[in-house]
């Protein structure tokens, strides 16, 4: 960066509010590369551009990106704190720490907000009443901890419209893993006695259910009712076969507690989160987070820890007690106290790892750490030597971090769409898959919708530039792309042609007979080809695989919307807005036929006497 851009800067800066707030370095293709929060916005902002020598090397090559910086105020740090989370997650800035792991935890929710609640797998905690369990390591796990819980407790695992609609008890009554609460062979009370059981044994009150169970079993037993003694034994031996799964590693039976801890050298750290509820470890995960180097005296811990405690904890139930490696100090606990608070209106314990029990529970999480950065080092390791070898034999001037791949698909030339999928460091980045509805071209043209999705994706100079772009096709897609990429002055991006040999031994290279997959290069007359066995070859073609896949979804999607919008076009008394609406709430008119009167009359702009016009006609046009 220039002297005259950070003057520039400096007197942007002077005219910042001295209120707190979150300030958004961008780069200049107008790109968030940093999101920040802050006291004092005036303050903080200007520290960055005064007193370089005290900086970090990650601090110093940041400035040296910024263009320029906006900022959004809010009323208190507080709320700085809570944007600053959200805004991370929007722009996934690239000098942040971020959680690259996308995936939301998988929880066990009740919804208790009902007469007969039932279980659910869920992946966002709402605030709607219901009471959740979690979060687990993987949906998994969860689906098999719901079905124990139906099967041990007869709680219904049928969905409410499903349940709204019977007029006889189903087969899972039938086989004694429900009471049938559709038809009311359950009062509302008796099935909530069941569903307090269950939500105990959650709570790893186990032997409190056990209790219950056996005294309830007596009960039947002595009324001579030895089916319901019977299955009420079959639960409390379940009950006491998962004892035997779970081992306990806390004392603290009484609370809910998440352990932190990491491992990291010069490539990055990995952040340990292991949760303990009820004494018991029921999950962890591992964070790695690419940049950060523990090692370094750059590095402060509180704020980095401080950072992945706002983003990770702004997705996930809170515990009563987090235990952490660092000690943040008694500003910092207060302040993310607060956030908490606003956040799930709850206030956990933020301790430092200091006694006996806790120090036991931090061994295991650090082992843990370790375990998974070594790990997630040796794939690492090999996926750079995956993509040493794609640099190499492709001749490309820089290791391929990030690969781009194009699709197209239609039908008979009928709703073209294109796909765009992006690998980064040999890993599918989901967040940066994009999608495009052809719109200048007409009919089955390949050719030209490859230059219109390409066009279209280089206008967006935000995202990050890719280090390779493969087209699947062979020389003539290879060609439209080259003359897209000249065309918006951007033929500076290597670009190959991914396609599959016609017949093997087609050519005389000796690597032909080891793989069917032929690269088509710029200016080379001969495709590349990898050996059968080469873990290049093999993300090439998942990327490839995927871009496909990507395509094909889309355009079904479209051509059944099309499909489904042209019948509802059939149906009098439709008008647009109401079009709009059932193609909003349902898939298709077999998801249609399946509801009902009282089902469709709920939505905006109908009511019992159209829903019933509607469902007539429907069945008719489908007969």
């Amino acid at each position: 960066m220039s002297q005259k851009k950070i003057d520039d800067i400096r007197d942007q800066v002077k005219d910042f509010p001295k209120s707190p707030g979150v300030y958004l370095m961008k780069n200049l293709g107008g790109k968030v590369i940093y999101v920040g929060k802050a006291k004092s916005l005036r303050a903080r902002v200007s520290s960055y551009f005064t007193n370089s020598k005290g900086h970090s090397v990650k601090t110093l090559h940041l400035v040296k990106q910024i263009d320029h910086v906006d900022y959004l105020l809010t009323k208190t740090e507080v709320e700085a704190f809570l944007l600053e989370a959200s805004l991370i997650k929007k722009y996934r800035p690239r000098y942040n720490i971020r959680l690259k792991d996308d995936r939301a935890y998988p929880y066990i929710k009740c919804t208790m907000q009902q007469d007969f609640p039932r279980f659910y797998l869920a992946r966002r905690v709402v605030r709607d009443g219901s009471i959740y369990f979690g979060p687990y390591t993987s949906g998994l796990a969860v689906r098999d901890s719901i079905r124990f819980l139906n099967r041990t407790f007869k709680i219904r695992d049928c969905s409410d419209a499903y349940m709204k609609n019977r007029k006889r008890p189903c087969m899972t009554y039938q086989i004694g893993r429900c009471t049938a609460p559709c038809v009311n062979y359950v009062t509302s009370q008796e099935y909530k006695d069941d569903v307090a059981d269950s939500l105990e044994f959650l709570r790893g009150h186990d032997k409190k259910v056990v209790k219950q169970l056996e005294r309830r079993m007596k009960t039947a037993a002595k009324e001579e009712r030895f089916e319901a003694a019977a299955k009420l034994r079959d639960s409390i031996e379940a009950v006491k076969a998962i004892w035997e799964k779970q081992s306990v590693v806390s004392t603290a039976l009484d609370k809910d507690q998440d352990v932190i801890a990491f491992f990291g050298d010069t490539s990055g750290t990995l952040i340990e989160t292991v949760h303990i509820r009820a004494g018991r470890m029921i999950g962890n995960r591992p964070h790695f987070i690419p940049r950060l180097n523990v090692a370094s005296q750059d590095e402060d811990p509180k704020e980095w820890m401080t950072s992945f405690l706002n983003q990770y904890y702004s997705d996930n139930i809170i515990p009563d007690e987090i235990i952490l490696p660092v000690d943040l100090g008694s500003d910092i606990r207060k302040l993310l106290t607060a956030v908490f608070r606003e956040r799930q209106g709850k206030e956990p314990l933020l301790v430092h790892a200091h006694d006996e029990g806790e120090l036991k529970l931090m061994e295991i999480a650090q082992a843990n750490a370790e375990s998974h950065f070594k790990d997630h080092t040796t794939k690492r390791d090999n996926r750079l030597v995956a993509l040493e070898e794609i640099q190499s034999k492709l001749k490309l001037p820089e290791l391929p971090q990030r690969i781009e791949c194009y699709d197209i698909s239609n039908f008979q030339g009928l709703e073209s769409v294109g796909s765009q999928v992006v690998f980064e460091e040999g890993l599918p980045k989901k967040e940066d898959y994009r999608r495009y509805k052809i719109r200048t071209v007409t009919g089955s043209n390949d050719f030209a919708s490859m230059k219109e999705v390409l066009s279209r994706r280089f206008k967006h100079t935000e995202y990050d530039d890719p280090q390779l772009v493969v087209i699947d096709g062979g020389k003539g897609q290879l060609k439209m792309a080259l003359q897209a990429l000249k065309d918006i002055g951007r033929e500076d991006v290597p670009v190959v042609g991914l396609a599959k040999a016609r017949t093997q031994g087609e050519f005389s290279d000796s690597d032909v007979a080891s793989s069917r997959e032929r690269f088509f290069l710029p200016g080379r007359q001969n495709p590349v080809m990898f050996s059968n066995h080469s873990s290049g070859l093999q993300i090439l073609v998942s990327l490839r695989d995927e871009a496909h896949r990507f395509a094909i979804t889309y355009h079904r999607k479209l051509r059944d919307e099309v499909s489904f919008e042209s019948e509802l076009d059939l149906v009098a008394g439709l008008g647009e807005k109401r079009k709009k609406t059932l193609l909003q709430y349902f898939s298709s008119v077999d998801a249609i036929k399946s509801a009902t009167a009282s089902d469709l009359a709920e939505l905006p702009g109908f009511n019992e006497s159209l829903a019933k016009k509607v469902l007539s006609q429907i069945q008719k046009i489908s007969s």
